[in-house]
């Protein structure tokens, strides 16, 4: 069986780096764009992401407009999007949520509340007679 594959849109190595391992060991295969744009293209290539964790401020394109570029996408508009973000103050959390992520997450975090609330959200999508947002 494939790995399900996740796009991870980070562009702070350290982050993105730590990001890979943890998701890579909760057996995850992970797409890592280091800046918006690169993310804007993967998104536009049509390829099968899985679930997507976005960081909000990113050089070239921001986080919420990939979550809106991946909702407006027939192939990526029902996948879990999780945020992954500094930006702690309620219009963020609100703006990311009312174009479409499904969950918010602030840094600095903890490693196991991530996976956690990525296994979560991945399981929802998969789970029979649940319907894509």
């Amino acid at each position: 069986m494939t790995e399900p594959l996740v796009l991870l849109v980070e562009d702070d190595p350290l982050v993105g780096e730590l990001l890979e391992y943890l998701l890579g060991r909760e057996g995850f295969a992970v797409h890592w764009s280091r800046d918006g744009r690169a993310a804007h293209e993967q998104i536009a290539s049509g390829r099968a992401f899985a679930g997507a964790v976005l960081d909000v401020m990113l050089p070239y394109v921001d986080g919420y407009s990939l979550v809106r570029q991946l909702r407006d996408s027939e192939a990526h508009a029902g996948i879990p999007i999780l945020m992954l973000t500094a930006r702690a103050q309620e219009q963020d959390v609100v703006r990311a949520l009312d174009l479409g992520a499904d969950d918010y997450l602030v840094k600095p975090f903890q490693p196991g509340e991530l996976t956690a609330r990525l296994r979560r959200l991945m399981k929802r999508r998969d789970t029979p007679g649940r319907h894509a947002t």
